[in-house]
């Protein structure tokens, strides 16, 4: 027998309809353009997913560029908010959501912040890192994320000498991006690391941080004892050191698991997926495309959206782009401004939905359909809502507007009541038309910030 007939993976065998296609696309992109979800679904999971997992030709940017207010160009690498706009941009308009995705993914694991980097351009080099790595290899993103110049500004790699040894990117390399705060390692294996990986530099120019580079001259080259093993270590064998360590392949594959799934990751599956990401050589690819077609990613319980992927679907679902540089500071009203995340743990997911960023999601929904405002006051727009309509046809326009997601009933029926009230207090002639009207606003609003949109 093989030993992939082995494996003790489950692979979902269930319905896959619209609305498992729709939370494939939610959690392994930015939600569905017009139609992709009916596609997808006709695939059935198994091919979905490959779809997603290898696009057929290369990533491209689907429909217009940017076009900001006075036609103002956009300028990711200086001006204020546009590295955030840059990239907002390619997640709703990318043909290979799943690459841009896990590109997220990797910002909040290895997050870095440029209120530390202080310099867009390296941000957007690491970015670009990131994107490269997407689903390929853990060990290659490990071993140049450590020696990424944002990497080493925001976590002191660039100032750890032999002289004067700086712990910081050491503890963190072992507590957040390979091995865990529980892990089987100690001070002194952090006191040793940062030895090892002694020696990144970099140059000063007129603008600044210039030609980051190693220098052996700086490098601690004695003998360093971590994990109870003795060598002469560097930069490389400590990031080898981690991988190789009997911590770091749990660590690795929960902690995956976790950006996909809200449920803790146990038993077989647990098993399973270490097996598979040791036997891979390390590689992000096969764990990933065995956590989206595991069956709890279909029937567990729903997620909340982090922010951005919440504001980025609204716009794929309108097939609409970035249009406007407030986008930058309504997405730092939801709690998740790219290229800020809020320390070196990244994101934190409990805290999505709460008092105060809720708001911020309200004007997010808002700016995603902000140019199809319908305006009350306007004669066409009164014109076409002169004939009666029914609460349930406002409603059902409203999906439409959205293309149709997939709602529970409870929402539909708060939908429906909401509806029949607007049309109560309607009680003048005079009041229909624009009543209709404002209601198919706020019906359009009150989809968008549903808990079905908010969670997947």
């Amino acid at each position: 027998m093989s030993r992939r007939s082995k494996s003790p993976l489950p692979v979902y065998k269930g319905k896959f309809g619209v609305a498992q296609a729709e939370r494939l696309l939610w959690r392994a992109g930015f939600g569905p353009r017009p139609g992709e979800a009916k596609r997808l679904a006709r695939m059935g999971a198994k091919r979905a997913v490959k779809a997603l997992m290898k696009p057929r030709g290369r990533g491209r940017l689907l429909g217009p560029a940017p076009s900001l207010e006075e036609n103002q160009p956009l300028t990711p690498e200086d001006q204020w908010g546009h590295d955030h706009l840059w990239w907002f941009d390619r997640m709703a308009r990318t043909s290979n959501p799943l690459q841009e995705r896990m590109t997220l993914v990797w910002h909040d694991w290895f997050a870095t912040s440029n209120d530390g980097v202080g310099d867009q351009g390296m941000m957007l080099a690491q970015n670009k890192l990131f994107r490269r790595y997407a689903t390929g290899s853990f060990k290659g993103l490990l071993l140049n994320v450590t020696h990424d110049p944002a990497m080493l500004v925001w976590l002191s790699g660039n100032e750890n000498t032999k002289e004067s040894p700086n712990e910081n990117y050491a503890r963190e390399l072992m507590e957040l991006f390979t091995l865990g705060a529980g892990a089987r390692y100690s001070e002194a294996d952090v006191r040793e690391q940062a030895r090892a990986l002694t020696g990144w530099t970099n140059d000063w120019g007129d603008s600044g941080y210039e030609n980051f580079h190693f220098d052996r001259q700086l490098h601690d080259s004695g003998t360093k004892r971590i994990f109870r093993k003795s060598g002469n270590f560097d930069w490389q064998d400590a990031c080898m050191l981690c991988l190789k360590h009997p911590d770091h392949p749990t660590f690795f594959v929960k902690k995956l698991w976790s950006y996909f799934n809200p449920t803790p990751l146990k038993g077989k599956t647990l098993k399973g997926l270490k097996t598979l990401y040791v036997r891979s050589g390390y590689r992000t690819a096969p764990v990933l495309q065995a956590i989206l077609l595991h069956p709890t990613f279909y029937k567990g319980p729903r997620m909340v959206k982090p922010p951005i992927v919440h504001s980025a679907g609204l716009l794929r679902m309108r097939n609409a782009g970035v249009t406007t540089q407030s986008w930058s500071w309504v997405s730092e009203n939801t709690g998740q401004r790219l290229f800020f995340p809020p320390n070196v743990s990244g994101w934190d997911d409990d805290a999505w939905l709460d008092t105060g960023t809720f708001r911020g999601r309200w004007l997010a929904a808002r700016e995603a359909w902000e140019s199809d405002i319908l305006d009350p006051g306007d004669d066409a727009t009164l014109e076409r809502y002169k004939d009666p309509e029914s609460p349930g046809d406002a409603v059902k326009a409203a999906l439409a507007f959205w293309g149709n997601p997939t709602l529970s009933r409870p929402t539909i029926n708060v939908l429906n009541d909401f509806a029949q009230r607007c049309d109560s207090l309607a009680n003048s002639n005079w009041k229909k038309a624009p009543y209709r009207v404002m209601r198919q606003n706020a019906l359009r609003s009150l989809i968008a910030t549903s808990p079905d949109l908010q969670t997947c």
